[in-house]
């Protein structure tokens, strides 16, 4: 994977305004189709009817506007943990679906939805302590034939620097912060609940990124996209600065 590569944000709120358009779109055809037949049952039906249609068309729309006006100004607008909620939990799959019809890529909706994510956790501006913090990794960071085995504990890594793990390591003792190695969703989920925290960075691909976040809500959770230079869960890379980056912004110092 190219190092330089960063999640955009742009195709989510692409699909975002499309959904937006379809809604207003549907909801005329559902005004003007039946609207011939409720004018003979009364002249005032159809005007009713337009009505409903259209505060419940204007208040899906106005969300979808407020969501896209949050993402494009970085800014903690109104309503949005409700506005990251609403992503997680019903516009995900629906876009997810949207990008099927339209023949985009399931790993480049993915990459969408995290950066998409990470920019509305972080306009909420978070800070926790080092203790209230974590980082999550996947295993396949360490290297596949390395005989020490550090899921259970990290620190157990002897900073030989062939991975990315003694660096990982090293950054999680500086800040005194917690990390764990994850071998798959359970794993992780039981390493969530143990450790409680209240602010979580997470290095994965795609596919587990989305599910991490997506069970781990409420909790915010960066994403930040592992490298694979040699394919899929195997000897993948993080860039270190992305990591020192996120912990700044969210993780106070301790002095």
């Amino acid at each position: 994977m190219n190092q330089d590569f960063k999640p955009r944000k742009r195709l989510f709120i692409a699909l975002l305004g499309g959904a937006g358009g379809v809604v207003l779109v549907v909801a005329f055809l559902l005004w003007w189709v039946p609207s011939v037949g409720l004018g003979n049952i009364h002249p005032a039906l159809p005007l009713i009817f337009g009505l409903v249609l259209g505060v419940l068309s204007l208040v899906v729309v106005g969300g979808l506007a407020l969501l896209i006006l949050t993402l494009l100004t970085g800014r903690d607008l109104f309503f949005s943990e409700r506005l990251r909620r609403i992503v997680i939990r019903y516009l995900f799959p629906a876009i997810i679906n949207l990008g099927k019809l339209l023949g985009v890529d399931r790993d480049t909706l993915q990459q969408s939805f995290i950066a998409l994510n990470n920019q509305l956790v972080r306009a909420k501006k978070l800070r926790v302590r080092p203790d209230q913090a974590l980082i999550l990794l996947p295993h396949c960071i360490q290297l596949f034939d390395c005989d020490i085995k550090i899921t259970g504990d990290i620190q157990k890594c002897v900073r030989c620097g062939r991975c990315d793990i003694s660096g990982l390591a090293e950054i999680a003792v500086e800040r005194g912060i917690d990390i764990a190695v994850a071998t798959g969703g359970t794993l992780a989920r039981k390493i969530i609940v143990d450790k409680r925290p209240r602010f979580i960075l997470a290095v994965a691909c795609e596919r587990d990124l989305t599910s991490g976040i997506r069970d781990s809500y409420p909790l915010p959770v960066i994403g930040v996209l592992n490298h694979r230079p040699n394919g899929p869960c195997f000897n993948t890379h993080v860039v270190l600065d992305e990591v020192r980056q996120v912990l700044g912004e969210h993780v106070v110092e301790t002095t």
